[in-house]
C-alpha cells in the first residue's frame, strides 16, 4: 500500500484500527511515534547492488488508555512528512512491538488496516542455483517422467 492510498482511505474513516497477522487488534490507544523514510542499499547473494526506499510508520502503545488518534491527525502527520522530509508516494511498511519489533506490510480490508506478514527471500535464485518448484499438473494420471514434478 502506498502513502496516497492511506491518505485516501483515512479521509473516509471516522476511526482507525489495526489488526495483527495473528488476528489480535493493536490496542485502540496506539500512537504513531515515527513516520520516516527508510533507505536500504545492499548487495544480494548474487552480487547485485540494490536500493530500496519505503515509508515507515512506527506504532506504539502506552498506558494512556484514553488516547485515540483520529484519521485527520494521521493525515496531518503525513502532510508534515511530505513537506519537511520529502516523503513521496512510497510503499508503506509498519513497525510494531510484539515479542520483538516486527516489520509488516499494510492492507486495508473491510474498514480496518491489517498488518501483513513479510518474508525473506533469495533475490538471486538464478545465480545461487535455486530453482522454483515446478507446478504440479492437475491431472497426475498423465505423468510419464520423473522430471514433470508429479512423480
Amino acid at each position: 500500500m502506498k502513502i496516497s492510498e492511506i491518505k485516501n482511505i483515512l479521509k473516509q474513516l471516522k476511526e482507525v484500527s489495526f489488526v495483527l497477522p495473528n488476528g489480535n487488534n493493536v490496542p485502540p490507544h496506539f500512537h504513531i511515534t515515527e513516520l520516516g523514510i527508510i533507505s536500504k542499499e545492499y548487495i544480494d547473494c548474487g552480487g547485485t547492488i540494490r536500493k530500496d526506499k519505503t515509508a515507515n510508520f512506527q506504532l506504539w502503545t502506552a498506558d494512556d488508555l484514553d488516547h485515540r488518534i483520529e484519521p485527520e491527525k494521521i493525515i496531518d502527520i503525513i502532510d508534515i512528512a511530505e513537506n519537511s522530509i520529502g516523503l513521496g508516494d512510497l510503499e508503506v511498511e509498519v513497525e510494531y512491538q510484539t515479542e520483538t519489533i516486527g516489520k509488516y506490510g499494510l492492507e486495508f480490508v473491510e474498514g480496518t488496516f491489517h498488518l501483513s506478514s513479510t518474508q525473506t527471500d533469495c533475490l538471486a535464485k538464478d545465480k545461487c542455483g535455486i530453482t522454483e518448484k515446478p507446478e504440479l499438473p492437475s491431472d497426475t494420471s498423465s505423468c510419464c517422467s520423473p522430471t514433470t514434478g508429479c512423480c
